[in-house]
């Protein structure tokens, strides 16, 4: 790789090229990407797509005035100082904060070359474009918000942020209410069926802590192997598997901390309130994220919990 300051004002113009031919690459990837989903949104970034071509044209104009037809290929990668992307194909399906956030690093880096590409610049004639682009990159996000606002009307802009909270639940909310449910739900058997068998804190704690780690190794893996999410815009699955496998065995671990407790009563005690803790807690998220009526999900909540609970006593007192 090769120092920024090393670079001469015909390499430091190729590398402008360059830089500018991604971004704007990158620009239709995130237009094309949210066209689906955020057709409103995918439009702004046509416009910002458009905008990165006409600094593409007036840097290779002013290359060939000075230096002639030949672009010599110098890419970001080839030259110190530049934040490495994840390329875009790579992070599907899209969430808006994730592009915006990236676009944000984009402009912020450009703004920053040029500024450094103007001060080391000795023709007036590219110093003066190199800062009118630093001057326009400066700008961008007021341009931004300008196509924002022409492209995305409220009725739009509505529709968008609904999708966007639709592809939230799908992708983390759903995987990982899963999860919660099964390992809340599914231990309670074991770990109370053991307790009451043996009377024992340590005992039901050991049982509690295997049945909670197997069931999240279990649900990860099946959950991440369910679907690719090509076809159902589920989201990444290894992404969704460590969601659904971390809240499954959070779910069994919660109601097993209890037993580390040497008294076994108030250790049963206090792992009954953190179930019912947990069951609160998933009947809300049932009600705010997949809009269950209250009373609804906290009926079916309880209801399986209590028959899976009864059913760990029974088999432990057998």
């Amino acid at each position: 790789m090769r120092n920024f300051d090393s670079l001469s004002e015909r390499e430091m113009l190729a590398l402008a090229i360059s830089l500018e031919e991604e971004d704007e690459r990158v620009y239709a990837d995130y237009a094309e990407g949210l066209r689906q989903d955020f057709p409103g949104s995918a439009a702004v970034f046509d416009g910002m797509r458009q905008e990165e071509s006409s600094h593409r044209r007036r840097l290779i104009e002013i290359y060939q005035q000075r230096f002639g037809d030949h672009i010599p290929l110098i890419r970001r990668q080839d030259v110190k100082g530049f934040v490495t992307r994840k390329p875009v194909w790579l992070v599907r399906p899209l969430g808006l904060e994730m592009v915006r956030k990236q676009v944000s690093t984009m402009e912020v880096e450009s703004r920053r070359f040029y500024e450094s590409a103007a001060a080391r610049a000795q023709d007036p004639h590219v110093r003066q474009l190199l800062d009118d682009l630093a001057q326009e990159e400066r700008t961008h996000e007021d341009r931004a918000e300008k196509l924002e606002k022409d492209k995305l009307s409220p009725d739009v802009k509505g529709q968008e942020d609904e999708a966007n909270r639709r592809l939230f639940v799908l992708q983390i909310v759903q995987p990982g209410l899963a999860g919660l449910m099964d390992g809340s739900v599914s231990t309670l058997a074991p770990v109370f069926a053991a307790a009451s068998a043996t009377r024992n804190s340590w005992d039901a704690f050991l049982v509690g802590l295997a049945a909670s780690i197997g069931a999240g190794i279990s649900m990860g893996f099946a959950e991440a192997l369910s679907d690719d999410g090509s076809l159902t815009g589920r989201g990444h699955p290894w992404l969704r598997g460590l969601i659904c496998g971390l809240m499954t065995a959070l779910g069994g671990i919660g109601h097993t901390l209890p037993f580390l407790i040497r008294d076994f009563q108030v250790a049963m005690g206090a792992a009954i309130v953190v179930v019912l803790i947990e069951l609160g807690i998933i009947s809300w998220i049932r009600h705010r994220y997949m809009e269950t009526p209250p009373l609804s999900a906290a009926v079916q909540v309880g209801l399986g919990g209590a028959l899976v609970f009864a059913t760990g006593m029974l088999i432990g007192s057998a």
